[in-house]
């Protein structure tokens, strides 16, 4: 919807890109982890005004969202645990399982378009929901299987490869990107560090954007780190859902809840103003550093075909997101089974909660048949939702 409203506002009503700059820098940003509608608007920027323009661009398509999000976080804290808060959200967590469902019918009608893309979604779904395979070996797999699987018949452009800033950028980008990482340890701060390295790692490998990387955030936080509740992370999505901006927003609300469980309010908004920043300051990186090279990248028919795996890769990624979110959403206790290298999550029938399948299947008809607007079903979910529990408790 971001990338539609893109192309309408600079292609169509501004002129500031034309249709084959714009296809082209889409593509490109396709490319690269991170969300690909902040970066191209990060291009847009660098387009109209170079390095200063592409600050200005993807800043603002990033704050406003990032600014709900901390007012939302704050929020949360304080009232989380009321019980009409609790029924609010069961509304909304079983709209989002529609809404899940939703992305993997759009990603698949777009990276599935062979044999072979088929067997990589459903390889990539067997090894996290079955084998539980770390989600950036997943991708790099795939990537791997593109790139040498691709026959590279392009020729060299004649224009020469513009590499000459690369240093400078990368250089520059790198030493801000890490900055406040240097001073969180250099000051002691276990938390904060071990917070901005996770996510500086989720920063290179979102390919496919938040719903790819969930389950395997979902993992680290609440499984290795112990910063939130599974309960937490899925309230995170919903929220997140509800917001403007990138999905991808939804680390710096599980950076802020980490923070507020660690050390109050101040805490909680440094961790989440350094999510933010290892978030998104790669993004720029990747902008300023290659939006030059465009022209020759678009060449490079290996580069296109790791594309595409990985993108055939996500479809499965987001299923197994699927599969555990509606888990999590439609009973009260999932165990594990784990025999060997399987590791299979396993509900428990007797906790089943009918309430949030009856709401996940209205949902589910007005989202995907009536096509309705996202707002106004989350809205009208998370009211029956209330309505139900003020009723019959």
């Amino acid at each position: 919807a971001q990338i539609a409203l893109m192309h309408r506002e600079l292609v169509e009503t501004r002129d500031w890109l034309s249709e084959q700059e714009f296809l082209r820098a889409l593509s490109f940003c396709m490319l690269l982890p991170g969300p690909e509608a902040m970066q191209l608007a990060t291009y847009a920027g660098w387009k109209r005004g170079g390095t200063l323009g592409g600050l200005i661009g993807g800043s603002l398509f990033v704050l406003p969202g990032a600014v709900v999000i901390m007012c939302l976080a704050l929020v949360y804290s304080q009232f989380a645990a009321l019980p009409a808060v609790t029924a609010l959200f069961l509304g909304v967590k079983a709209t989002v399982v529609v809404i899940v469902i939703e992305a993997i019918l759009r990603v698949s009608r777009r990276a599935l378009k062979s044999r072979t893309h088929w067997i990589i979604a459903v390889l990539a779904f067997i090894a996290l929901f079955a084998f539980q395979i770390p989600f950036p070996l997943v991708i790099a797999l795939a990537a791997l299987w593109g790139g040498l699987t691709t026959h590279d018949t392009a020729t060299t452009p004649p224009i020469k490869l513009p590499v000459a800033h690369l240093p400078r950028v990368i250089g520059i980008g790198s030493a801000l990107w890490a900055a406040p990482l240097m001073i969180a340890h250099a000051s002691g701060q276990t938390f904060l560090t071990d917070l901005g390295l996770f996510f500086s790692e989720l920063a290179v490998v979102t390919f496919g954007g938040a719903y790819a990387v969930l389950a395997y955030m979902t993992q680290t936080v609440v499984q290795d780190y112990g910063w939130l509740t599974t309960a937490q992370m899925m309230d995170a999505l919903g929220l997140a859902e509800t917001t403007p901006g990138p999905l991808i927003l939804v680390t710096q609300f599980v950076g802020m809840i980490a923070g507020l469980a660690q050390g109050g309010i101040l805490t909680a908004l440094i961790a989440g103003a350094l999510v933010l920043w290892v978030t998104f300051v790669p993004c720029f990186i990747w902008i300023f550093a290659g939006a030059p090279m465009i022209g020759w990248i678009a060449t490079r028919p290996r580069l296109t075909g790791a594309l595409a795996a990985i993108t055939a890769a996500v479809v499965g990624v987001i299923a197994n997101l699927s599969v555990w979110f509606a888990a999590h959403v439609f009973f009260g206790r999932v165990g594990q089974i784990d025999s060997g290298p399987l590791h299979l999550i396993a509900p428990d029938p007797g906790t089943v909660n009918l309430t949030a399948l009856a709401l996940a299947l209205i949902a589910g008809w007005l989202l995907l048949r009536c096509h309705w607007g996202l707002g106004a079903v989350l809205g009208l979910s998370a009211a029956a939702s209330l309505t139900l529990w003020s009723v019959f408790g």
